[in-house]
């Protein structure tokens, strides 16, 4: 999503997804709150308000967060070496028997959960 937002050239991908119209996509709730802190303390409150119109847009069903979503994200965290939010992300892709898509090379640790289609070109995979 920040590749996206940030104009990156990996955004092109998650452009194409979005006008394809061919898949549903998902995102947890985690991870728009952590789009929305990035984007806060890189670019102000203002422009993350804008992030968050922006994602509202998008043709994206955002996934609450319930006990089931925190449990199983804190048994990812404590079993691998990614981020809390990101386990959030593969706790969502698991959820819904989806694909994770990530530049982050820290998402390689769990490509044995979730499958994972990655931005940067294979050369560049962790």
């Amino acid at each position: 999503m920040l590749a996206y937002l940030q104009g990156e050239s990996n955004g092109l991908r998650v452009l194409g997804i979005f006008q394809s119209g061919s898949q549903n996509i998902y995102m947890s709730l985690i991870n728009v709150g952590e789009v929305l802190y990035i984007t806060e303390r890189k670019q102000g409150i203002r422009k993350a308000q804008e992030v968050l119109a922006s994602i509202r847009q998008l043709p994206i069903e955002l996934l609450p967060v319930d006990e089931q979503t925190i449990f199983a994200a804190a048994h990812i965290k404590a079993n691998y070496t990614v981020s809390y939010a990101d386990s959030f992300a593969i706790a969502a892709a698991q959820a819904v028997g989806g694909t994770l898509m990530t530049g982050d090379p820290e998402f390689g640790a769990v490509e044995e959960l979730v499958s994972i289609e990655w931005l940067q070109k294979s050369a560049d995979k962790p």
